[in-house]
């Protein structure tokens, strides 16, 4: 196993994908955390869901898939990334549902319940995510998957905050 403290960022340095040392500021590392804090965040929702609940699996597999963005964000420009996207068909997946959903009537205010308030606040972290992405997009070209699975992501746990509320 590699070693955890290494060291290596102590002089505000660290490294992206095959190696490359860029400043620990720099809008790839800065995007990458946003999502990365957002990984985290759904980790403590699928917490506070029952082991079985309906949205388990598709939560799982969106973390999962955010381990692969950030490993595509974390590409040098030029370099190619062998690990395979599947955000389309999550988005799809999202989009499905969300399509089978009618917006609600008035504002939501959050914190009706834990859950509630957590995937709100999962959201309001995929937005500021998505918007890193976009800064990362002028300089990085990101794949545009990306940037719609991220923008239908936060859309998808909107909706499952309203679920939520009901519950």
């Amino acid at each position: 196993m590699k070693e955890i403290c290494t060291k290596t960022g102590d002089g505000g340095m660290t490294s992206l994908r095959g190696g490359m040392r860029v400043p620990k500021d720099d809008i790839r590392i800065e995007t990458n955390g946003q999502i990365d804090h957002l990984n985290a965040l759904l980790g403590i929702v699928r917490t506070k869901l029952t082991a079985d609940a309906q949205h388990q699996e598709l939560l799982t597999a969106i973390q999962r898939e955010l381990m692969v963005v950030m490993s595509h964000v974390a590409t040098p420009d030029g370099d190619v990334n062998p690990k395979p996207l599947h955000v389309a068909e999550l988005t799809a997946t999202m989009e499905q549902m969300l399509n089978q959903t009618e917006a609600p009537a008035r504002f939501v205010i959050p914190g009706s319940n834990e859950v509630s308030a957590f995937l709100h606040l999962a959201r309001t972290q995929a937005r500021t995510a998505e918007r890193r992405l976009w800064t990362l997009n002028g300089t990085h070209p990101v794949n545009p998957d990306i940037l719609k699975f991220m923008n239908r992501l936060s859309d998808y746990l909107f909706l499952l905050s309203i679920e939520s509320d009901d519950e």
